[in-house]
């Protein structure tokens, strides 16, 4: 499949001198660091003293798998999430092919991915968001088949991953919920009590019992060891529940510690972003940024941008835009698109919840978890212009002129998305916005 070949090339692109630079790249410092300890104790620690974190193990353990295969070091850490930056380009592929029925679609969703620069960065920086983002398009993709299991099962490592999941989970059951009555509304009615008992039993195992044990689970080295933060809390903090076993006890205390700090979280960062220009790039984060004497000129630059590729971001406001305008008319007329909703769900769940937080402290790199979604919805306007086939020779044209020059664009800026070495003129030529710098 085409799809497979592009990935392949991203993921070309990802290995390139996947182990520069050799030190930590942002936050890679936490979450290098919590995967070594998983490797080692299971649990994360600080020497010899339990460690308070505020993400789950998942994320760590896939980067702990890649330290084990090839070294404790940039490669090594790095090399898991190159895998998954790749697989999430097949996924999406897959989705657009289900949802369009169309190979040509689900290339040109494929071919978008690969050439945005976020995705880029993220397939080079061990950081836990594309995890999420793979683990979320495996339940969507499961979900459009109906395979609630392996859905319930996605959502649980998703959440495992990072707690934003969660908003994924919210949306997805309601559109089960939505999807089952509109379906079955009739023979809803007709079926028995015990029937209908059976049925709703069986969607809150897929979508509640599921995910909440495989998240319980993906924190067994937590369970197992007496290093664990908090880990005996329960022993010393009688209370009217005590009845619950201790290390459940313990595990809930933990857990809303970590929800206090995710709501409270508004230390200042140079480069947190406002999730209102999250889709027009307004304040990339800076990932990484050193003034080397390597490149025959006066000065210098190296920095790994956490940037979209501005054209293909640009693109996919105006395709939001688009997209919610049918959604509305059709809403209106009651001929509601399956596909703008899917999609349209997507961007809510990863993108809404977000601007709840307006004086916590977040950044637009966060954005690669809906990308996918808003791939889907530039991918939906092109096959609409497109329009039934035989498609008309000019406006084939115009697709394949647009994907070029968004291909060019991300070939400008792709020194700053994988810290090539530059003059700094030549650097500063692609900060095209003041806030960018």
């Amino acid at each position: 499949m085409p799809s497979i070949l592009i990935a392949l090339i991203s993921f070309g692109m990802s290995m390139w001198k996947l182990g520069r630079p050799k030190s930590f790249v942002f936050d890679e410092v936490y979450y290098v660091d919590g995967a070594r300890d998983l490797l080692k104790y299971g649990v994360e620690v600080t020497g010899n003293a339990p460690e308070f974190i505020v993400h789950p193990p998942v994320g760590k353990w896939f980067i702990g798998l890649g330290i084990k295969i090839f070294g404790d070091n940039s490669f090594g850490w790095r090399f898991a999430v190159a895998i998954i930056g790749a697989l999430t380009i097949i996924l999406v592929a897959r989705i657009a092919l289900h949802l369009f029925n169309s190979q040509y679609m689900s290339t040109l969703a494929a071919g978008l991915l690969a050439i945005d620069g976020l995705h880029l960065v993220h397939s080079r920086t061990a950081l836990l968001d594309l995890f999420l983002t793979f683990f979320v398009l495996c339940a969507a993709l499961s979900w459009l088949k109906k395979l609630y299991w392996v859905t319930g099962l996605s959502f649980g490592l998703a959440i495992g991953t990072k707690w934003s999941g969660i908003f994924f989970l919210a949306i997805f059951v309601f559109m089960t919920v939505y999807r089952d009555y509109s379906q079955n509304k009739v023979k809803y009615f007709e079926h028995q009590l015990p029937i209908k008992f059976i049925s709703v039993l069986k969607r809150v195992t897929q979508f509640f019992f599921l995910p909440l044990t495989v998240y319980v689970l993906s924190w067994t080295g937590w369970f197992l060891s007496s290093r664990g933060w908090d880990r005996h809390w329960a022993q010393h903090h009688h209370s009217a529940f005590s009845f619950i076993p201790d290390s459940i006890r313990s595990f809930w205390h933990y857990h809303a510690e970590i929800f206090h700090f995710h709501t409270t979280l508004t230390e200042h960062h140079a480069y947190q972003a406002n999730p209102w220009s999250w889709l027009v790039m307004g304040r990339p984060t800076s990932f990484f940024y050193e003034t080397p004497k390597t490149c025959g000129a006066s000065a210098c630059s190296q920095e790994i941008l956490a940037l979209g590729t501005p054209l293909l971001w640009w693109s996919f406001t105006i395709a939001l835009a688009i997209l919610i305008g049918y959604w509305i008319s059709g809403a209106m007329q009651k001929k509601i698109d399956k596909p703008i909703s899917f999609i349209l769900a997507g961007v809510i769940a990863g993108y809404l919840p977000w601007f709840l937080f307006q004086k916590r402290t977040v950044f637009s790199f966060y954005a690669i978890v809906f990308e996918p979604f808003l791939i889907l919805a530039l991918t939906y306007c092109v096959n609409k212009y497109l329009g039934i086939r035989p498609w008309s020779r000019n406006r084939k044209i115009a697709v394949i002129l647009f994907v070029a020059v968004l291909a060019i664009n991300f070939l400008y800026f792709l020194p700053i998305f994988n810290g090539t070495v530059i003059p700094y003129d030549q650097w500063h030529d692609r900060m095209w916005w003041p806030s960018w710098i």
